[in-house]
């Protein structure tokens, strides 16, 4: 990015169970994207590692129970996590209400947040149902993000895996 440019608010995005604002594209801004995500009570991510991107979480309403490695933290607002490149992680939200929390990675988280989600037609999280999973599994592998167990499984699950 050669010179320093305003964003103005980002259009909402359902993506799988959440509802995502692309704050920050990495493409326009050195590497770096960020990502506003809500997500309901009990709300968890298939267990998946960044084989590119460090990505940090920055809780903004409610609780995210994140899961690293051999780490595991509780965060509330005002408090972040870093999920290094390489580690498997996923998070859980813990809160009774929706959690948002904002998402930092160094590169390009983002475009796999655009890829495996739609406009949402309101700012407000998508109705239940069934997520596509080649299309979630294809924009995975684009951010080259692997999944690396269904939603439940904790990074210590690995280790009990049999091989």
């Amino acid at each position: 990015m050669s010179t320093i440019e305003r964003t103005t608010a980002a259009e909402p995005r359902w993506f799988i169970a959440n509802l995502a604002r692309i704050h920050v594209r990495g493409a326009e801004a050195g590497g770096l994207g960020l990502v506003e995500i809500t997500g309901a009570p009990g709300d968890m991510p298939p267990l998946h590692v960044h084989h590119r991107d460090d990505e940090v979480f920055y809780v903004l309403e409610g609780e995210l129970e994140l899961h690293a490695g051999a780490t595991s933290v509780l965060l509330g607002p005002g408090e972040a996590f870093v999920a290094p490149r390489g580690v498997p992680h996923t998070y859980r939200v813990a809160s009774a209400t929706p959690a948002r929390w904002l998402g930092l990675s160094t590169a390009g988280f983002e475009a796999f947040v655009e890829a495996a989600s739609d406009p949402a037609p309101r700012a407000e999280l998508p109705p239940a149902g069934e997520p596509d999973l080649p299309r979630i599994m294809a924009a995975a592998a684009a951010a080259d993000i692997e999944l690396l167990g269904p939603p439940g499984m904790l990074p210590g699950d690995l280790a009990a895996a049999p091989a």
